[in-house]
């Protein structure tokens, strides 16, 4: 049986600065083709501008207030919102209250550094 506790799950920050903790996907467990995080952006701070070409992801809020913006759509989200984010999309999450921002992430297929393009302040991809 594979069950990962998010206290035994070391945390690293992705490549659009966000931290998490991945608990299940094909580096921890049996999952092969998506992936569940624990993600958190401190007060005041925000995702880097980034699409995945590859990735549909999930954000579900479990704590904390913010704005997501997808493409040019901004929305203000909190606990119980899901978002849907399709590949391609480019999306940024910006943690607009005092507490830190905790949410939910599930990737299909799982997260990869190498499906993360991240965007510039000019709407210019970053080669990294």
């Amino acid at each position: 049986m594979d069950i990962h506790n998010i206290n035994d799950v070391p945390a690293f920050t992705t490549k659009d600065g966000s931290v998490i903790r991945e608990l299940l996907a094909h580096r921890n467990s049996v999952i092969s083709k998506q992936s569940l995080a624990e993600a958190r952006v401190a007060p005041g701070l925000e995702t880097q501008p980034h699409y995945h070409p590859l990735t549909e992801e999930i954000y579900y809020i479990l704590q904390g207030v913010g704005e997501m913006t997808i493409g040019k759509e901004m929305q203000p989200v909190g606990p119980g919102d899901a978002i849907a984010i399709p590949p391609g999309a480019i999306h940024t999450i910006r943690n607009s209250g005092e507490q830190t921002l905790l949410f939910l992430c599930c990737c299909a297929p799982a997260y990869e550094h190498h499906d993360t393009v991240l965007i510039n302040e000019n709407g210019e991809e970053i080669d990294s």
